[in-house]
């Protein structure tokens, strides 16, 4: 008897945690196939409508705007010297820097006047056409790819900016294009940069062209982009050693692979990239001058602006330097690397 009872507490423990595995274990399943498919439902929307854009540069800029808090500036009945004293210190605080804040106000006081805005959203509303205006006058596409050979762009910045991480996003994005990719791993000189760029290299689906650690930079990149004509390769991403400004040496070598570059593929590098790191604020001005007298810099990708307060950098550097910005990074996913637009960089910033 106690045999007959043991027996059957077993069969019914059994029975129980089959019973339990199969009836949670396709749940659990489909929740997960569930919640991927949203991301990437919501990948497709941030990528295709202006609607999905528009939303990603807010998610992305929000500390940036919180910072600002021009709710707050223009929340007020009228329109007098508070506001604007207000204004002031919230676009300087947006590091939107002193030069441009003084130039913006004193156009947005005119405009005021003119046409006699006593209302503070009529004059915000002046405030993002301004700032829309200002940004609109730069192209921030990527320069075209020439006739024949590929497409050539040379990726600088100093350590720490997220240049390898920009390649390896730059990369995905162009392999979801259709477009073959190969990766020259010029940064020979930091430990690790060949292997790190290697990982993004076969995530994306990019070749890469390599030397050894410590050899020459310029040398991978003649080998690059013969291996590119050889192939047929449409994109080659040149990664260079992230340098200090102040280092004479190392941006010397950097004006030497710019030079090997160009005899290597007539015309080259079509667009040079500056990597700068959104948290750096106003300080990332004196690199972008920098980067621009040595290697003509084209545009810029700004990273990490999700995670700062200083995203209002964007307008000082396409303001005061005249150049474009083409990328700007508000999150950590490989989607999160965002071509520039300039209107919806505006409303997300303003609110």
């Amino acid at each position: 008897m106690d045999y007959l009872v043991f027996g059957l507490a077993i069969a019914v423990a059994l029975g129980f945690g089959v019973g339990m595995y199969f009836a949670l274990r396709p749940e659990s399943v489909e929740d997960d196939e569930a919640i991927q498919g949203d991301e990437q439902a919501a990948i497709v929307d941030h990528g295709s409508g202006r609607s999905g854009v528009l939303e990603r540069f807010k998610a992305g800029l929000a500390r940036t705007s919180q910072a600002l808090g021009l709710a707050a500036v223009f929340g007020g009945g009228r329109v007098d010297d508070a506001l604007f004293e207000a204004l002031e210190e919230a676009l300087i605080t947006g590091d939107v820097g002193v030069r441009t804040t003084s130039a913006l106000l004193a156009e947005l006081k005119e405009r005021a006047r003119g046409q006699d805005i006593q209302d503070p959203a009529a004059l915000k509303a002046e405030l993002v056409t301004l700032l829309s205006q200002r940004i609109s006058r730069f192209d921030s596409a990527l320069n075209p790819a020439p006739a024949q050979g590929p497409l050539v762009i040379l990726v600088v910045g100093v350590n720490g900016a997220g240049k390898t991480t920009t390649i390896g996003k730059l990369a995905h994005s162009f392999r979801q294009q259709g477009r073959s990719v190969l990766v020259a791993a010029g940064d020979t000189f930091r430990a690790g940069a060949i292997e790190q760029l290697a990982i993004w290299a076969e995530r994306s689906g990019a070749e890469i062209v390599r030397g050894e650690e410590g050899g020459d930079p310029a040398a991978v990149m003649f080998n690059a982009l013969k291996a590119a004509q050889a192939k047929g390769c449409d994109v080659v991403l040149c990664d260079t050693a992230g340098r200090l400004q102040a280092k004479k040496p190392l941006m010397e070598e950097l004006g030497k692979v710019t030079r090997v570059i160009g005899k290597a593929c007539p015309g080259a590098p079509h667009e040079v990239l500056l990597v700068l790191d959104g948290t750096m604020g106003q300080n990332a001005i004196s690199q972008a001058r920098t980067f621009g007298e040595v290697t003509g810099v084209t545009g810029v990708a700004l990273t990490k602006l999700d995670g700062t307060a200083r995203g209002g950098v964007v307008i000082a550097i396409m303001d005061e330097l005249s150049m474009p910005v083409k990328f700007i990074g508000v999150g950590e996913g490989i989607e999160d690397l965002r071509p520039f637009d300039g209107q919806a960089f505006v409303e997300a910033l303003i609110g």
